[in-house]
């Protein structure tokens, strides 16, 4: 039985509705929800003035945006984690995955259709890669 809900998300829309159909199955099985960003870089930049600085980096805005995820799907006693995770996406939820013996992987199909697919895309890593089910929601 699948007690663990992977999704990863971006900043889109697209993940945004993948989220939520992730929310929706976590909700429906009785299981836990794991929202992820990754970060594929660690790029740093340090805003201010004189002497009030901000130090910005990339994983501190990927984990932000997980948050900000997870806090609007968190409804009706829906146990929900989030975080940032340095690596490739498809890497990252795969990796996420490992952790569980009970865990389904979520994602949306952006870029699965037309000339995205000739590139690559997460659903299609995870899929082929992932060692649990995957779950592909249709976001376009």
């Amino acid at each position: 039985m699948i007690k663990h809900i992977i999704v990863g998300v971006d900043d889109s829309a697209t993940a945004a509705h993948a989220a939520r159909v992730a929310a929706d199955l976590a909700r429906r099985l009785g299981a836990q929800l794991h929202v992820i960003m990754a970060c594929d870089d660690e790029i740093v930049a340090e805003v201010g003035v004189g002497s009030d600085q901000i130090v910005i980096n990339k994983s501190d805005e990927a984990a932000e945006i997980a948050r900000r995820v997870a806090d609007a799907l968190r409804t009706d006693g829906l146990e929900v984690t989030d975080g940032a995770r340095n690596g490739v996406p498809h890497e990252v939820l795969i990796e996420e995955a490992k952790h569980f013996d009970d865990a389904l992987i979520v994602v949306g199909n952006r870029r699965m259709q037309g000339p995205g697919r000739l590139l690559g895309s997460v659903a299609n890593s995870v899929a082929h890669n992932a060692p649990c089910d995957v779950y592909v929601v249709k976001t376009t």
